[in-house]
């Protein structure tokens, strides 16, 4: 009651700000009956309102001109040279194409009065924002010196699933970019490891819930864009920071009966450093950051009620100790004033140990039938090198550009698994050594129209998945046999695309097609005996993508949205090793899974005012072949039982939801913003076959359930210019496959204080308050119902420290 108390109070005091795009007019003057070109002539771009002078240019020797930094507006484009006739154009510049190439442009050699000629544009932010949300992490001050998960924590249509996932509109299906590009820091298929991701270098996040052709196809309910900061500034300049934080404060549940139980007042230590140097035509950029924690990522409470009367209740916390480097660099050549390259490379390497003691007790009796320990050593290591070539063409934004990408991913994980009870004693050891390697090779040609540009592309990406898995068993082994020691996963993407916008007064068009053949396969170790056969197989696919915006009035647009996405299971979903944390509640991928495709369809409309906006969006997807994990039970083994949750196809469901944004300035020192998403999941019944450990049959009942997540948060300036930031967030009950994941809220609250002439900047950030924002799901499975519940690390307090130089 008290946290809901506080957020509906939060409802009525919160921000989201929306950046002001600028744009940039090109075009070419010339003589109309020689057609010579025109130099040292003179462009002016008035105020369309009252024929105010706002800026202006003179061609160069080939009569080209380029003039940046124009504000949004409509204006008057007037071109004039001594001897021949004005001309006049009529822009509504926008932003959605920031770049207005107006192209050839003719004056006549004489008096005559020239026809009015319109050159439409859009107005930018609103275009923008339709599409695309933007948030700069400077503001985000509630969640200041945290991970990037932190960070996204606020968004609008951001929740995270019980595996720390992005859920975006009520899917996980989530592609994570860095700088525009899949990276290995955050995986090619799905996303992954955004809570290991430091947010002090990060710039700002971009969510796009409706990509072009563009965009590689996979990722059905959207892409977070991650941008790190690179700065532009000659000579050396940057930042130097050191982030200080205290988590798992309280404890939500008690710990079971075990001698270690859940780490608790986790210590945290998150030096970053950010320096770029520039100089002439030569840039060069690094930046760096280091986790040196104790944490709880993991704290699962599982109680399992079956039929036949028996109640056992298990808990694994994931205690992890973690040290975790990141290094990211580069140099950009301006090899001449058309062509520059840039040269990059990441390194990213994480160790950890994680120790549970994991003790199985009897509800009915409040006894300990099975006590289980564990210890994983985990490395993981991450390292990208990439070449960017671009040419820039006569005109502005006439680019063409090719990009070459080499990532090598390491997994180097080893369990100790240790069980000491009446129903056995064994000790059991298993290591997984994974190594991915992916090349990709794209180009992107981009053409500035005087009505919009035509973008096309073609792109190459070859992956190869080989994993090694060494089994140490012990007497009364509970590792399940014939695994196999190794499989190899490969996949092979061609792609090519076409995307045309245009641009007109009252409306524009955004439409473009993405073809994709991939090629598949999965060879698993002969050994293996419960998936028999190698899989192989392969898709051409079509991928529209389709945007019509319609502008109501200056302050009014509205758009229509439809494209086609894909979501290819990955290595981690389709794994035949299982996850021995719970030797009771077992994690397995299936490698027959198969891809998921999506259909999108979007309505959205935005109202803007001079010191606020409000963003509407009703979306509705229909999902095939969607994948999911399934509880189930394996009793096999006729000492206890063990619950399967293994990935499989589930075929069709529906996901329709409206999503709102609200922003205000109230002053110049308070401004709020709030957000609301509400949907409707809809998953269809279905009936189908598990293979692993042996074959049986499930069936899901058809669920239909509506589930809303709101947030609100508002920023003020207190006394001695201090910056506050209080962020209230809700996410009600909803349904999952087998069941329901019930209601969760947070309240986070940050302070920032610039010193040191505004070079330095102190924050102070608390997050989660109240421990609120634990999770916790309701199972109903075949011949048992569980209670899900993941209690891991959300109240983190945290000190920092940023000087800029």
């Amino acid at each position: 009651m008290q946290n809901t108390i506080v957020f509906l109070l939060l409802f009525f005091t919160t921000l989201i700000s929306y950046s002001q795009e600028k744009v940039i007019v090109t075009g070419q003057l010339f003589d109309s009956e020689t057609q010579e070109t025109l130099p040292f002539a003179n462009v002016s771009i008035n105020s369309f309102a009252n024929n105010a002078l706002v800026t202006g240019a003179i061609t160069d020797i080939d009569g080209r001109f380029e003039i940046q930094e124009i504000p949004l507006g409509k204006y008057e484009v007037y071109f004039s040279f001594i001897g021949y006739a004005n001309a006049q154009q009529t822009l509504v510049a926008g932003g959605l194409n920031t770049i207005f190439d107006l192209g050839k442009i003719e004056l006549k050699p004489s008096a005559e009065a020239l026809e009015e000629v319109q050159v439409i544009g859009k107005q930018a932010a609103t275009n923008s924002d339709l599409n695309k949300k933007s948030f700069s992490l400077a503001d985000n001050i509630a969640q200041s010196g945290g991970s990037v998960l932190d960070a996204m924590k606020t968004m609008p249509g951001v929740a995270f699933d019980q595996e720390g996932k992005v859920v975006l509109r009520g899917s996980d299906k989530v592609v994570v970019l860095i700088d525009g590009k899949q990276s290995s820091l955050t995986g090619f298929g799905n996303q992954k490891g955004l809570g290991n991701i430091p947010a002090s270098n990060i710039e700002k996040i971009e969510i796009i819930n409706n990509p072009s052709a563009k965009y590689d196809a996979n990722g059905f309910a959207g892409i977070v864009n991650i941008i790190y900061k690179k700065e532009k500034q000659t000579g050396l300049n940057g930042d130097v920071g050191l982030s200080l934080g205290l988590g798992a404060l309280g404890k939500r549940k008690p710990d079971t009966k075990t001698d270690l139980g859940s780490f608790s007042v986790n210590p945290k230590l998150i030096p970053s450093i950010n320096l770029n140097y520039k100089k002439d035509k030569v840039n060069y950029f690094l930046q760096s950051e280091f986790i040196i924690q104790e944490a709880l990522p993991n704290n699962e409470f599982t109680t399992r009620n079956y039929k036949d009367g028996r109640n056992i209740i298990s808990q694994v916390p994931e205690n992890r100790r973690q040290f975790r480097s990141i290094i990211n660099g580069g140099i950009d050549f301006e090899l001449d004033d058309k062509n520059s390259l840039t040269i990059s490379g990441l390194y990213d390497r994480e160790k950890h140990i994680d120790t549970a003691q994991v003790a199985f007790t009897d509800l009915n009796t409040n006894t300990r039938n099975r006590f289980y320990n564990w210890r994983e050593e985990e490395v993981t290591r991450y390292i990208n090198a990439s070449a960017n070539y671009r040419h820039q063409f006569e005109q502005t934004g006439h680019t063409l550009s090719a990009n070459v990408q080499y990532t090598q991913g390491l997994e180097d994980e080893t369990y100790s698994l240790n069980d000491s009870s009446a129903v056995r004693v064994g000790r059991d050891k298993t290591n997984i050594l994974a190594i991915e390697n992916t090349t990709s090779i794209s180009t992107d040609y981009v053409r500035p129209l005087k009505s919009g540009r035509i973008e096309l592309g073609a792109k190459l990406r070859i992956r190869r998945l080989p994993v090694d898995y060494t089994i140490t068993p012990g007497d009364q082994s509970i590792i399940y046999p014939d695994l196999g020691t190794f499989s190899d996963w490969g996949e092979n993407l061609y792609a090519g695309y076409v995307n045309y916008l245009l641009e007109k007064e009252n409306y524009d068009i955004e439409a473009g097609l993405r073809a994709e053949q991939t090629d598949v396969f999965y060879d698993l170790d002969p050994v293996n005996a419960y998936y028999p056969d190698n899989d192989k197989y392969d898709y051409f696919e079509l991928f529209p993508s389709v945007r019509y915006t319609y502008k109501l009035n200056d302050n009014n647009k509205l758009s229509a949205f439809y494209n086609r996405r894909v979501d290819r299971p990955g290595e981690p979903e389709l794994r035949i090793f299982p996850k021995y944390d719970d030797p009771e509640l077992l994690k397995v991928g299936n490698p027959y899974l198969r891809p998921q495709f999506t259909d999108a369809f979007e309505i959205a409309h935005k109202y803007s005012w001079g010191t606020g906006s409000l963003f509407s969006a009703v979306y509705h997807r229909m999902i095939k072949d969607q994948y999911m994990r399934i509880f189930s039970i394996d009793n096999s083994n006729p000492d206890y039982d063990i619950v399967n949750r293994i990935y499989q196809n589930t075929g069709n469901a529906t996901n329709t939801g409206i999503e709102l944004l609200f922003s205000q300035d109230i002053t110049n020192t308070f401004k709020i913003s709030a957000s609301f998403n509400g949907y409707v999941n809809v998953i269809n019944e279905f009936e189908g076959t598990l293979l692993f450990p042996f074959e049986r049959q499930f069936t899901l009942a058809k669920s239909n359930d509506e589930a809303w997540d709101a947030k609100i948060t508002s920023e003020f300036i207190l006394p001695w210019e201090i910056a506050a930031q209080l962020t209230g967030v809700y996410f009600s009950s909803k349904n999952i496959p087998q069941g329901e994941q019930l209601a969760r809220s947070s309240i986070d609250f940050g302070l920032k204080k610039n010193i040191w002439g505004k070079k330095g900047e102190m924050t102070l950030a608390a997050t989660d308050i109240f421990n609120t924002f634990g999770i916790r799901q309701d199972v109903i499975g075949d011949g048992f119902t569980a209670r899900y519940e993941n209690y891991y690390e959300t109240q983190i307090i945290r000190a920092g420290l940023k000087y800029r130089f």
